[in-house]
C-alpha cells in the first residue's frame, strides 16, 4: 500500500508541474491577440486573461473523459497497470511540454496528453499479451481504442486547413470593408460590427467554455444547440445596443472591446476544457486509489478499475486549486513570453528580425505564389487591382512607441473567427486543437493582411511548417516515450519510478537554469543594441568581438592537438551562433537607422562597414572551426607537436595585434596603426614560410595528406583574419567620436 501511497503523491506533484508548463505552452492561445495589438496595457490583458482562467477552472467538468475512458478500455486492467499507465504519461507529459516551451513553440496539450495515454496504454497492453498465451496479438482493440487517436489525427489536419484558409478569407473582406484607416467606419458601423463579433464569441462562451460543465444539462446543452440562430440574433442586437451606447456616452473603442472580451472568453474555455488535459490524469489516479483503499483485502494485480468507465466527479476546492496555479502561473512565467514571441514575430505587420530562417520548401512555396500571383493579375481588370490595393495601403507609423505586431481590427478577427470556428465544431461533436485553431487563424489574417511580403514571406512559411511539424512530432514524441516510460516503470517497480522522477525534475530544472541563463543574454544583447549612441554601440560590439575571435582560435589549435572531439564540438556550436548572430545584426541594419538621432545617421555607413568585417571574422572563423571538428570527428589524427608549436606561435602573435587594435577601438586611439599594418606583413610573410614547411614534410612523408589539407586550411583561416583586422582598423581610425560620447555625436575624420 505504501508503494501506491508515494505513486500517488507523485501524481499530485507531477500534477502541479503540468499546470505549470501546460499554461505556459497555452496562454499563447488566449493573450496574444490582446498583445499583439497593444489593446490594453500589460497587467490588464493579464488581469483579464487571470479572471477568464480562474471562473473558467471553476466551470470544469473535472475528470477528463479521455483520461479514464477515451483511450484505453479501463475495465481490461487492473489497479497497479492503470497507476503505471498514469505514471509514465505524467512523467512524459512534463518533460515533452517544457521543451516545446523553451524552444518557444506552441503545441497542443490535448494532443500530448491523448497520445501519452495512447503509449502507455500499448505497452501495457502489449506486456499484458506477451505473458498470457490465451490472448493474441489480434485482441488488441479489446484494450485500445484506436479510433481515438486517429479522431485526432484527422481532425489536426482539418483545423490546420480550415482555420487557415477561414482567417485568410474573412480578414481580406474585413480589412478591404474598414481598411487600415478603419476610425472612419468604425463610427458608422462599429456599433454593428463590434455587436456581432461579440455575439459569438458570447456563443462561443456557451457552447465551448461551459459545455460538460457541473451545472449545465443536458437538456440546457440540446436548447443551445437547436437554437444557435435565436441565442445569435438576441445577443447580436443586445450586444449593438450596448456598444452603441458606450460609443455615445463614453467614447469607447470598439475594437478594444472585442479584443477583451475575447480575451477573456478564449481563456474561460482554456480553462474549462484544457484543464482536464493537466490534472485529468492525476484525478483518475487519485480516484483509482481511492477505490482501491476502500476495498479491504484487495489485490492491486487483481483489483478491476470498471468503475473509471462511469462519471466521476471533481472536488471543487481542487479545480480552485488548479485555476490558482494557473493564474500565478501566467503572471510569472517567462517562458510563456517566449512562446508568445513566436506567433508574434510571424504575424507582426512589419519585417525585421525574423525568428526562423528560410528552406528550400519555403522558397518554392513563396516562388510558386508569386506565379499564381502575377498569373491572376493578367485576368483582374487594373482597376480592380487599383482598388483593392488602395483599401490595403498602410500609413506610416508615427513613432516606435505606436508600433504593434498589428493593428486591433486584425487582433479582433482573429479572436472571432476562432471562437466561431471552435463553436461550430464543438457542437458538430467534430475533434480539433484549440491551439491549432488560433495559430493558424493568425496566420491566415496575417496573410490576408499582407504582412507576409516579399521581406518576409519566406522565413514566415518556415516559421509555420516548422510549428506544424512540431505538432505532428509532439504526437510521435508523446506516444514513444510514455511507452518507453510505461515498460521500464512495469519492469522496474519502485526503483525505476524513482529514477525517472528524478530524470524529470532535473531536466525541468535544467531546462529553466539554461533559459533563464539565455534571457539574461538576450536582454543584455537588446539593451546594447537599443542604446542611442550608434558609434558606442558598433565600438562595444567590434571590441568584443576582436577579444572573443583570438580566444576561440586558441582553444581551437589547443583541442586539435590533443583531439578533443567534445571541446571542438562546442567551438563549433559557439562559432555557428556568432555567425548567426552577425548575420541579425547584418540584416536589421536597415531597421536601426529609422531610429537614430539626425546626426547620428551619419555614420550608418561606418556602421555598415564594421558590420562587413565583423561578418567576414566570423565566418574565417566558422569554417577554420568546422574543418578542425570534421577531422577529428571522423578519426584522423590531430597536428603534430612540430605543426602545433607553429600554430601557437601564430597565435600569440595574431591575439597581440588583434588585443592591440580592440585596446586602439576602445581609446580611439590610432597612433599604432602603421605599426599594426607592419606587424601585419611580418605575421603574413610568417605564415608563408610555414606553408613552405608543410610543403617539405608532406615531400620528407612526415605528415599525411588530411592532416597536410587541414593545416594549411588554418594557415588560410588566420591569414584571412589578419587581412580583415587590419582592414577593420583603417575603416575605425576614419571615425572618431566626441570625447565623453556626447548624446548628439558629430563625425569627424581623420585620414589614415
Amino acid at each position: 500500500m505504501s508503494v501506491y501511497i508515494a505513486m500517488v503523491a507523485v501524481l499530485f506533484f507531477l500534477a502541479v508541474s503540468d499546470l505549470i508548463v501546460g499554461v505556459t505552452n497555452d496562454a499563447v492561445n488566449f493573450m496574444n491577440s490582446a498583445r499583439g495589438a497593444k489593446a490594453a496595457k500589460n497587467w490588464i490583458i493579464m488581469l483579464i486573461a487571470s479572471l477568464g482562467v480562474f471562473i473558467g477552472a471553476t466551470f470544469s467538468s473535472g475528470m477528463m473523459e479521455v483520461a479514464r475512458k477515451g483511450i484505453f478500455h479501463p475495465q481490461e486492467f487492473v489497479f497497479s497497470e492503470v497507476m503505471i499507465i498514469y505514471l509514465a504519461v505524467m512523467l512524459t507529459d512534463i518533460i515533452l511540454l517544457d521543451t516545446y516551451n523553451s524552444l518557444g513553440l506552441p503545441t497542443s496539450t490535448t494532443v500530448s496528453i491523448v497520445f501519452e495515454l495512447l503509449g502507455a496504454a500499448v505497452a501495457v497492453s502489449l506486456i499484458k499479451i506477451g505473458s498470457d498465451p490465451a490472448i493474441s496479438l489480434s485482441e488488441m482493440p479489446r484494450f485500445i481504442n484506436s479510433d481515438k487517436a486517429l479522431l485526432i489525427i484527422s481532425g489536426i489536419l482539418l483545423s490546420v486547413i480550415i482555420a487557415f484558409t477561414v482567417g485568410a478569407v474573412v480578414q481580406f473582406l474585413t480589412r478591404l470593408f474598414f481598411t487600415f484607416r478603419y476610425k472612419k467606419n468604425l463610427k458608422r458601423f462599429g456599433a454593428l460590427w463590434g455587436g456581432f463579433c461579440i455575439a459569438i464569441i458570447t456563443y462561443f462562451i456557451l457552447i465551448k467554455g461551459a459545455d460538460g460543465s457541473s451545472f449545465m444539462t443536458a437538456e440546457a446543452t440540446n436548447w443551445i444547440q437547436n437554437h444557435t440562430w435565436l441565442i445569435l440574433g438576441l445577443s447580436f442586437l443586445g450586444w449593438a445596443l450596448i456598444i452603441q451606447l458606450a460609443t455615445w456616452l463614453f467614447k469607447a473603442n470598439v475594437p478594444r472591446m472585442v479584443i477583451l472580451f475575447g480575451t477573456f472568453a478564449l481563456a474561460f474555455a482554456f480553462a474549462g476544457n484544457d484543464l482536464v488535459n493537466f490534472i485529468g490524469v492525476p484525478l483518475a489516479g487519485f480516484k483509482s486509489f481511492q477505490a482501491f483503499a476502500a476495498t479491504p483485502g484487495a489485490d492491486p494485480e487483481t483489483f478491476s478499475m470498471a468503475f473509471l468507465s462511469g462519471k466521476v466527479k471533481t472536488e471543487t476546492y481542487m479545480l480552485l486549486l488548479a485555476g490558482l496555479v494557473m493564474v500565478i502561473t501566467l503572471w510569472t512565467s517567462k517562458k510563456a513570453r517566449h512562446v508568445s514571441k513566436t506567433e508574434l514575430s510571424m504575424a507582426k505587420q512589419d519585417a525585421g528580425e525574423e525568428r526562423f530562417g528560410s528552406t528550400g520548401i519555403s522558397r518554392s512555396i513563396v516562388r510558386a505564389s508569386l506565379s499564381a500571383a502575377q498569373f491572376l493579375q493578367r485576368y483582374v481588370p487594373q482597376r480592380v487591382q487599383n482598388f483593392v490595393s488602395s483599401r490595403f495601403t498602410r500609413p506610416v507609423t508615427a513613432n516606435a512607441a505606436e508600433e504593434q505586431s498589428f493593428d486591433m481590427i486584425r487582433a479582433s478577427m482573429n479572436l472571432t473567427i476562432a471562437s466561431s470556428l471552435i463553436a461550430l465544431a464543438t457542437s458538430l461533436s467534430l475533434p480539433l486543437s484549440t491551439t491549432y485553431v488560433t495559430f493558424m487563424v493568425s496566420m491566415g489574417t496575417t496573410l490576408a493582411d499582407r504582412a507576409w511580403g516579399r521581406e518576409s514571406a519566406v522565413y514566415r512559411v518556415t516559421g509555420v511548417f516548422t510549428v506544424i511539424g512540431g505538432w505532428f512530432m509532439t504526437a510521435l514524441i508523446a506516444f514513444t516515450v510514455s511507452m518507453l516510460f510505461a515498460a521500464v516503470i512495469y519492469f522496474g517497480k519502485m526503483v525505476a519510478i524513482v529514477l525517472l522522477f528524478l530524470l524529470a525534475v532535473f531536466l525541468f530544472v535544467r531546462s529553466v537554469f539554461r533559459f533563464n541563463k539565455k534571457e539574461k543574454e538576450a536582454l543584455e544583447k537588446k539593451r546594447e543594441y537599443e542604446e542611442d549612441n550608434i558609434l558606442s554601440v558598433c565600438n562595444n560590439y567590434t571590441t568584443g568581438i576582436l577579444e572573443l575571435v583570438p580566444d576561440m582560435l586558441g582553444r581551437t589549435i589547443d583541442a586539435l592537438h590533443r583531439e578533443d572531439r567534445k571541446e571542438l564540438k562546442q567551438l563549433k556550436d559557439e562559432a555557428e551562433g556568432l555567425l548567426l548572430e552577425t548575420k541579425n545584426r547584418r540584416n536589421n541594419y536597415a531597421a536601426r537607422l529609422p531610429g537614430l538621432e539626425e546626426e547620428a545617421v551619419e555614420y550608418g555607413h561606418f556602421y555598415l562597414q564594421m558590420l562587413h568585417y565583423i561578418r567576414e571574422f566570423s565566418h574565417s572563423l566558422d569554417n577554420l572551426i568546422l574543418a578542425c571538428y570534421e577531422h577529428i570527428d571522423n578519426n584522423h589524427c590531430g597536428t603534430v607537436e612540430v605543426q602545433n608549436e607553429e600554430l601557437k606561435a601564430l597565435h600569440e602573435k595574431l591575439k597581440l595585434i588583434f588585443e592591440t587594435v580592440s585596446e586602439m577601438v576602445k581609446s580611439q586611439d590610432f597612433e599604432q596603426k602603421e605599426a599594426m599594418k607592419r606587424a601585419q606583413l611580418r605575421l603574413l610573410d610568417e605564415i608563408g614560410e610555414y606553408q613552405k614547411n608543410q610543403v617539405e614534410r608532406i615531400k620528407a612523408g612526415e605528415t599525411s595528406t588530411r592532416n597536410s589539407v587541414l593545416y594549411l586550411t588554418i594557415l588560410t583561416g588566420s591569414k584571412d583574419l589578419l587581412i580583415d583586422v587590419i582592414r577593420l582598423l583603417k575603416v575605425q581610425s576614419k571615425f572618431i567620436p566626441e570625447p565623453a560620447y556626447p548624446e548628439k555625436p558629430s563625425r569627424k575624420t581623420k585620414k589614415a
